[in-house]
């Protein structure tokens, strides 16, 4: 556990630092008269985390949190194959908005979530995984006006385009 830690922590301060670095790409600061640059939201996001992981660090180096002094293993076998069950979903989620879009997607990566994984009751998990596309769609379409990706389910929406857009 103490290495994952110390690790993890080292990872996720080169990856801030990373990002600071590319966000540089656009204006950090204020524009006048506009607001903030285009990179201030990402770099300053990213200077928090790199605040945070270097804070994570000393007290790796203090020994001062129950992790930091942890001899346990990082993952057992049942970690792992969490891990592996909940990273292969997530992967199946990503591949299936490109053929069925997010809205197909959603409910079949929610249905198996809450299901099999969680174990919860079919009520909920139907209520949930019926739900959720539903308010994705009303949020980000209708009213951010971000078109998500629809894949071959896209004749589908035509109709709530011509009530809601």
């Amino acid at each position: 556990m103490r290495r994952a830690e110390l690790v993890t922590a080292v990872l996720l301060a080169a990856f801030s630092i990373y990002l600071m670095w590319k966000s540089t790409e656009l204006n950090v600061g204020w524009v006048e008269h506009e607001g903030p640059g285009g990179g201030a939201w990402p770099f300053w996001l990213a200077g928090m985390m790199l605040v945070c992981n270097i804070w994570t660090i000393v007290n790796w180096v203090r020994k001062t949190t129950p992790q930091s002094r942890s001899q346990d293993l990082f993952m057992d076998s049942y970690a792992i194959r969490m891990f592996l069950l909940v990273g292969g979903s997530v992967v199946g989620l990503v591949a299936m908005v490109h053929v069925i879009g997010v809205y197909g997607a959603v409910p079949i990566f929610m249905l198996f979530y809450l299901r099999v994984l969680g174990r919860h009751n079919w009520v909920p998990t139907l209520v949930i995984s019926g739900i959720a596309p539903v308010v994705i769609f009303f949020f980000f379409d209708v009213a951010m006006r971000i078109v998500l990706p629809k894949g071959y389910l896209e004749p589908l929406f035509y109709p709530l385009y011509d009530i809601f857009l």
